[in-house]
C-alpha cells in the first residue's frame, strides 16, 4: 500500500474516460488538479458527490483546475452515469484497480456486518507542479465540493 502525502508526487495513469479516449494524469501539469476517488456510479452517496462537483465547475474552471472523478466501474457505466444526473465532471475508469491500490485506496470495508473490498472515498487536490497539496480522506459528502473549492481557492492566492 503506498502512502501519499502533502507534497509527494501522486502515482501517474492514463485511464479511459467517459465519452471516449483518455485522460493522462502528468498531461494536465500546469494547472491544479481535483482528482477524486469514489466507490460506484449511481449510488446516492456517490451521485451527491458528483452533482456537487458538476454544480461547481464554473468556479474549478475559472481557477484553471480540472475536476476528475475516478471508480472501478467501466466507462459504458459512466456514460449513462453522466447523462441520467447531467454530470459535468470528467469521470475516469479504472476497471483493474490497478491505480485505486497504487492510490492505497482499495480497502477492506464493512457495511451490516458484512465485510467486503471497496473504494475509500478520498479527494486529492495536486498542485500545477503535480504535487499533492491536500488530502481529504474518508470523506462525507454533503459539502465535500465547496470545501475542496475553497482550498482550490487558497492554492492559487
Amino acid at each position: 500500500m503506498t502512502i501519499l502525502d502533502i507534497g509527494s508526487t501522486p502515482p501517474d495513469f492514463t485511464l479511459p474516460r467517459d465519452g471516449g479516449g483518455t485522460i493522462t494524469l502528468s498531461g494536465l501539469r500546469g494547472n491544479p488538479v481535483v482528482l477524486y476517488f469514489y466507490p460506484k456510479d449511481d449510488t446516492s452517496g456517490c451521485t451527491q458527490e458528483a452533482i456537487e462537483f458538476s454544480g461547481l465547475r464554473p468556479q474549478f474552471e475559472k481557477l484553471g483546475v480540472k475536476v476528475i472523478g475516478m471508480s472501478p466501474d467501466p466507462v459504458k457505466k459512466h456514460d449513462k452515469f453522466k447523462t441520467k444526473h447531467d454530470l459535468k465532471v470528467d469521470l475516469v475508469a479504472d476497471e483493474d484497480k490497478a491505480i485505486i491500490e497504487a492510490y492505497g485506496l482499495w480497502v477492506e470495508k464493512s457495511m451490516y456486518g458484512r465485510k467486503y473490498m471497496g473504494v475509500e472515498r478520498t479527494t486529492y487536490l495536486i498542485d500545477s507542479a503535480g504535487r499533492i497539496a491536500k488530502i481529504w480522506n474518508k470523506v462525507k459528502v454533503p459539502g465535500h465540493a465547496a470545501e475542496v473549492l475553497e482550498a482550490t481557492k487558497a492554492l492559487n492566492t
